[in-house]
């Protein structure tokens, strides 16, 4: 495979060329590296109507042989992760290494996925009636993948879509589209014409997916405000939905922490992929008694992390991923200042073209303020003190989004006594970022619609379906 040679999108088992192209932008020089394919709508109506006619024979494969293509799927994914990851660096910022370790890890998340099976529930068996409830696929899936993870995440809806017996239409973000493609060639071999097509285009691309008859469900993953709208288009024709989307994620640090062991662990947990994490730490509530101590130590880890491009030797983090996200952050960056919060930066940033953003704390701003109350989705973290558990809660749950938290204590029966009064899908107690495919994940309040990963997550690509057998 030659990992920079033409991209092409992937309809009914083929590679397909468009007439128009979109460019595609390296975030570390802010200048254009490659194009992708413009999909139109005459040939998203092709690779639907493939996925339809696909759909009819793949529901009847046996399980067992889906699982088993699934599985090579990751195989195939952990076989050219090298050669992926230096493409994911261009096209997403993130240095190399990191950028490895999500294609590996989506690989074995498709292995794991492919150890899956729906259960079958028998409510009767008896010498009158026989009833049976399994549980059968939808049709074609439209799935639509994000930019700050865009292999991983569109793993995530591949894998329990495929092992389930859907077909799928695949489309990743615009600002990175490389990999996607390239995967899709590399899974020609590997799954039947029409199961899984991949296409790419710019801002028109997904309202036209969302709103296509033919697909019988959407899963999404992006903004809060993109995911309405999603839900108002799916709504016209009652398309099924999985939605995972914004969060403002509260981490709570006692005061009998050992700050030695939590701080990098803290660090990474709010700025690993540069913050660009729907479940990174966004807002750090720190007991009184031990926040100069943490704020100083996490101080000390910024500036010695080398914030640079991905492709340079000692890079730890990398630029924003695109010039619009670049300006949101910067925004609320510049608000702080005009609001004389109190900014701790870390190791300067590489001159030139780039969106490179220093790692920024913010020490105790007011609980109003932008930095706390939005989403940054980039390396400012509002670091804010606290004296009282309860009011620290309703703090930390005193928001719009519910994706994810965080508690750090030695008493870890107190630290899960908290967490579940936290209004989020996932807790973690002394650590953060730790997600399985064998456990669902999911969103409380506009952070989401539905479940990815686990049983749960495999169950939202089908549908019950119970059969009643009269017995003489």
């Amino acid at each position: 495979m030659n990992i920079m040679g033409d991209f092409e999108m992937t309809i009914a088992g083929k590679g397909v060329t468009t007439a128009e192209t979109i460019e595609v932008v390296n975030p570390a020089t802010g200048q254009v590296f490659a194009t992708a394919p413009d999909c139109s709508q005459a040939q998203l109506d092709e690779a639907v109507a493939s996925s339809k006619a696909a759909f009819k024979t793949w529901r009847r494969v046996p399980i067992a042989e889906r699982q088993a293509m699934v599985f090579k799927a990751g195989e195939a994914l952990l076989a050219h992760a090298d050669e992926l990851a230096r493409l994911f660096t261009r096209e997403q910022g993130r240095p190399v290494e990191a950028a490895k370790q999500e294609i590996q890890g989506a690989g074995q998340w498709l292995q794991a996925v492919s150890r899956m099976t729906p259960p079958v529930h028998v409510t009767e068996d008896s010498d009158t009636q026989f009833i049976e409830t399994r549980y059968v696929p939808l049709g074609v899936v439209c799935a639509i993948a994000p930019w700050n993870f865009p292999v991983s995440l569109a793993m995530w809806k591949l894998a329990p879509a495929l092992v389930a017996g859907n077909t799928m239409v695949l489309k990743p973000s615009p600002f990175t589209p490389l990999c996607t493609l390239k995967i899709g060639e590399i899974f020609r071999d590997i799954f039947p014409a029409g199961v899984l097509n991949i296409i790419t285009g710019g801002d028109r691309l997904g309202p036209w997916m969302t709103s296509h008859p033919g697909f019988a469900k959407i899963s999404f993953t992006g903004s809060t405000e993109t995911g309405k709208r999603v839900m108002e288009s799916a709504a016209k024709d009652l398309k099924r939905v999985t939605l995972e989307l914004g969060g403002n994620d509260a981490a709570i640090v006692l005061p009998d922490v050992d700050l030695d062991e939590v701080a990098q662990k803290i660090f990474f947990g709010a700025f690993f992929n540069t913050a660009q994490i729907c479940v990174a730490t966004k807002r750090l509530y720190v007991h009184e008694a031990v926040y100069d101590g943490l704020r100083d130590r996490l101080a000390a880890i910024a500036k010695a992390v080398k914030v640079g491009d991905g492709t340079e030797q000692g890079s730890v983090l990398g630029p924003i991923q695109n010039k619009r996200q670049y300006d949101r952050v910067m925004d609320l960056l510049n608000d702080a200042k005009a609001n004389d919060l109190t900014l701790i930066q870390g190791a300067p940033i590489p001159e030139g073209g780039g969106y490179f953003i220093p790692v920024t704390i913010v020490d105790n701003p007011p609980e109003n303020s932008r930095v706390v109350q939005e989403e940054a989705f980039g390396p400012i973290l509002p670091m804010i003190k606290f004296s009282d558990i309860d009011d620290v809660i309703d703090r930390a749950n005193a928001s719009d989004y519910g994706l994810a938290g965080a508690v750090w204590s030695r008493d870890v029966d107190k630290a899960i006594d908290i967490a579940r009064r936290m209004e989020t899908g996932t807790v973690w107690i002394n650590q953060n970022l730790n997600l399985r495919p064998d456990t669902p994940f999911g969103g409380h309040k506009q952070s989401g619609f539905g479940v990815e990963n686990g049983m749960e997550g495999l169950l939202e690509y089908m549908v019950p379906q119970a059969v009643y057998v009269a017995r003489s």
